[in-house]
């Protein structure tokens, strides 16, 4: 199994001088599994699009792009690179397009293909010359062929986002993004009027078995790609509840699940290729001689051979 990034960043695209070094399209990964090279990708953020003309360039030759993409989540940074994924207009292409069940009004294939709309975008849905299909997600065990196997976990975000987990001769690649700690939504302070101690028993009861499932899902993976959007400081000062994670939150996650690797990943668009480098050299020192764990922080272009 072989994962490319194509894109890393979280929120918005953030190209320019100062992320350089770690990319500023927002999330997209390849994977390639077996000796066929067989292809799915995770993600349709804006480094879809340089993927797209790749495949284009590389596999198209060997015959039409047959390939299937598993969205996280229709939030607009893994989504937006989409239309311009240059395979959806050429005749010939066949994909499958996953993603959760919301449990809202709108299915997944109105979702995507409202982005095609001229109120947006020059080229309507229905003139896409691509084979594609939609299916909707919950979570579930699947069995994707060529030795693949798939497990699904609903993550702690706003709208429903999905973890993927691929299994491939005993080998494990694990995506956990866009997420955060889970934790007790209940008043929790005794002296507050609101205060329930029923109810703060239950919530404290419900996050941790929700943050064991978790670590569970993650239990042994060889790759786990984590989103560490912000520092500690960060989340507790001003970013509970925006559904992301922090760098120690993500790592000490890792440690509990006995992962082989950490990839920290979905940057803060506002960190530039300096405070990334510092981040990466803080955590990689502290964790020096105290666990086998690798940490690297996700950078545009990187590949990892599992």
């Amino acid at each position: 199994m072989k994962v490319r990034f194509w894109g890393v960043r979280g929120s918005i695209a953030c190209p320019g001088p100062d992320t350089v070094e770690f990319g500023g399209n927002t999330s997209c990964l390849e994977l390639r599994f077996g000796e066929k090279g067989r292809l799915i990708i995770i993600d349709s953020g804006t480094g879809i699009r340089p993927l797209g003309n790749h495949l284009v360039q590389n596999d198209l030759p060997k015959g039409p792009i047959n390939t299937e993409i598993f969205i996280t989540h229709t939030h607009w940074d893994h989504i937006i690179g989409f239309p311009f994924f240059k395979p959806i207009n050429i005749p010939g292409t066949k994909l499958k397009v996953y993603g959760p069940i919301t449990f809202e009004e709108d299915t997944l294939d109105k979702i995507m293909s409202d982005m095609l709309r001229y109120r947006y975008f020059p080229v309507l849905h229905g003139e896409l010359t691509a084979d594609i299909e939609y299916l909707q997600l919950n979570e579930c065990k699947m069995d994707l062929g060529d030795g693949i196997t798939l497990k699904t976990k609903y993550l702690n975000h706003p709208l429903l986002c999905l973890g993927y987990r691929f299994e491939f001769k005993d080998k494990i690649l694990c995506t956990a993004y866009d997420t955060e700690p889970f934790r007790n939504v209940f008043f929790t302070d005794s002296n507050s009027p609101d205060y329930d101690p029923v109810a703060n028993e239950k919530g404290e009861e419900a996050a941790r078995v929700e943050n064991q499932k978790l670590l569970n899902f993650f239990r042994g993976a060889d790759v786990l790609v984590h989103d560490c959007q912000y520092t500690m400081e960060e989340y507790f000062s001003s970013k509970l509840d925006w559904g992301h994670s922090y760098f120690e939150h993500a790592i000490d996650s890792a440690l509990k699940a006995e992962v082989k690797k950490i990839v920290l990943f979905h940057h803060d668009p506002l960190r530039t290729d300096k405070e990334l480098l510092a981040l990466e050299k803080h955590f990689c020192k502290r964790m020096n001689n105290q666990s086998d764990l690798e940490i690297i922080v996700a950078r545009e272009g990187m590949e990892i051979l599992l």
